[in-house]
This record gives structure tokens, sequence and C-alpha cells, in this order.
């Protein structure tokens, strides 16, 4: 049988079909990859296809075998299964994080690391409450600069966006660049923050990533974490818990008495680490270390009567007089 010009591809013909084609439920047969490979211009004889599928074997293809009427083949194993992929499927659809139209494109990866029936399973619609995609399409390579920064100890320098009442953007500071030394990014309540020092402030700044713009990175060395909060790796985890949504404020130790109702919460918010004690039959008491700030605050007071502040007596204070200024502007 005469050899097509582009023969040399056939193996790699051979492994698309695989792999596009097949998986437990459905099958092909040796007649029908010589049918598909003709799709290709490839021609292919029978003896050749054994040898290029016993060579995909031998490359870490994981092709099975069925037996029926004929030899069925199909790939067996990858690298992603499909729990997995609508795992990764469903987390893109509901990040606030993904752009609608970052969404779409990565979707069509993900569906592209298993075969085209079960891709048809991952085209799932997740809706989740009172979720608002982000809009800034620049916030992937935002990201890309950013980590660049971090691992290269760079200052950078960007502009920062809000929205006014005509939903126009609206420049902080003027209009011009902040100057910060980055540390770290984390994603917090379906947001990525930038962790950094900007001079102007004592401790730490938190900026979202998605109103950031005009990033440039700088050749300037950025400021050792140790001259700013005398350490020198950021527990992003153990500073997640001690501010809340990412507004900062003065690191406090504080008592909070909590309702027996509420131990999920407090485990979810503070780690499993956290130090319980037994108040009473229906209530406990949790001591941590956290940012007081407004958002602090908020926090509290969505439970109600069921969680109160013990200690310290100006957190006390300052919690109260938040309380009256709600009451006193109704």
């Amino acid at each position: 049988m005469a050899k097509s010009s582009n023969q040399k591809l056939k193996i790699l013909y051979l492994m698309k079909i695989f792999l596009e084609a097949t998986d437990e439920d459905n099958t092909i047969t040796l007649n029908e990859m010589i049918t598909e490979l003709e799709r290709y211009g490839i021609t292919a004889e029978r003896k050749s296809i054994y040898d290029d599928i016993e060579a995909l074997h031998q490359y870490g293809i994981d092709i099975a075998t069925r037996k029926t009427k004929t030899t069925d083949y199909f790939v067996a194993n990858r690298l992603f299964e499909l729990p997995e992929l609508k795992l990764l499927v469903d987390i893109v659809q509901s990040s606030k994080f993904i752009t609608h139209k970052k969404s779409n494109e990565l979707i069509k990866k993900i569906e592209s690391l298993t075969s085209v029936h079960q891709a048809r399973k991952l085209q799932r619609q997740v809706y989740v409450a009172n979720r608002v995609k982000t809009m800034n399409e620049l916030i992937y390579c935002n990201v890309d600069t950013l980590h660049i920064a971090i691992s290269e100890n760079r200052q950078i320098s960007f502009k920062y966006f809000e929205y006014n009442l005509d939903k126009k953007k609206q420049f902080r500071n003027s209009g011009q660049a902040y100057v910060v030394s980055p540390y770290a990014l984390s994603w917090v309540d379906e947001n990525y923050y930038l962790i950094s020092h900007y001079p102007k402030n004592s401790d730490l700044t938190h900026f979202r990533v998605d109103r950031m713009g005009e990033i440039k990175l700088l050749e300037e060395p950025r400021r050792t974490l140790a001259e700013i909060i005398g350490e020198k790796s950021l527990d992003i985890a153990e500073y997640s818990k001690k501010v809340f949504n990412m507004f900062g404020g003065e690191e406090v130790a504080v008592k909070l008495q909590f309702d027996n109702s509420l131990v999920n919460v407090v485990i979810d918010r503070f780690g499993k680490d956290v130090s319980i004690e037994k108040v009473d039959e229906n209530s406990f008491a949790v001591r941590t270390h956290v940012a007081v700030s407004s958002t602090f605050l908020a926090w509290v007071f969505q439970f109600g009567n069921k969680v109160k502040i013990l200690s310290p007596e100006s957190v006390v204070k300052r919690y109260k007089e938040n309380l009256q200024e709600i009451m006193n502007s109704y």
C-alpha cells in the first residue's frame, strides 16, 4: 500500500483520535482507526497500527482493550478523572474573580482534557446567588506580573481605581501611580488581593488586583518583610485569619463568647487550631488575634446576641459606639 506524504504524522493523529474519541464508554476498533486516519489523509495497515498502539502504550497512554465481537480499544486512564474536571468547571463557572469571557475560554480548555463524549457532561450550569463576575480582562496579565515581581523581589508601580456613582472608573491618589513592595497574593471572598507595603502606611496594605491598572515592574528592590513586620516570611493562612475581608486595622488579642450553634462558623473563620473554652452549657469562648476594623465589627454584628465581645475593653467600647452610630441613623 502506498504511503501518503504525511505518513510521519500517523502516530500523532492516532493519539489524537484515542484521546478525543475514546473513553470507557466509547471505544474504537482497528477498522474505525483506519477510517479515521483516512480523514487526515493517512493510509495505514493493520500491522503498523498494532505497532503504533504499542508505542503509544510505552509512551504512557493507557490504552486498554475490551473483547466483544471485535477487539475494542479505548483510553482507560487520563491525567484528570471526570469528577475532577467537573470540579474544575464548577470552580471556574462560579468564581467571581474570573470574567465570563475567560470562564468560557478556560472551560473549553478543560473540556480538551477528556474525550468529546465526556466533555458534553462538563457543559454544566452552576448558579451562585448574587455572583457578579469581574469586568477587568487584564487581571490575568496583572497576576502574572505580580508573581514575577514577588519572585524577583522588585517593587511595582500601578494606578488604582474604584467606581463612582456614574459607574465610571475613578483613579485614587489623584491619578498618580502607587509604588509598593509586593509580598504575596491572597484570594479572599472571591477576590484577589495584593499584600504589599505602601510607604505612606506603617503596616501592610491590601489592593484588589482587579482594580489595579498599568502595572509596571521597577528595578528598585522591594523592602524586606523584616523591615516592615519584623518577620522574614508571611504566613498567608494565619494572616487571613486575623484580617477580615482584607480590611486592615490594629491587631489586638480579643476574647469572644459564642453561642454553641456557631462553633462551625468559628472553625471556618479561625481554623481548627483555635483555642475553644467552655463558658456554660450554651456557650463557649475563643481567644484570638484579629485586625480590629469596621469589617470585623460587622462580622460580629451579623450574629446578633449570639456573639459577645468580652475583651479588651477598648474593642468593647468601639463596638458599642458603632452600634450607637447605627441607632442614631434611624
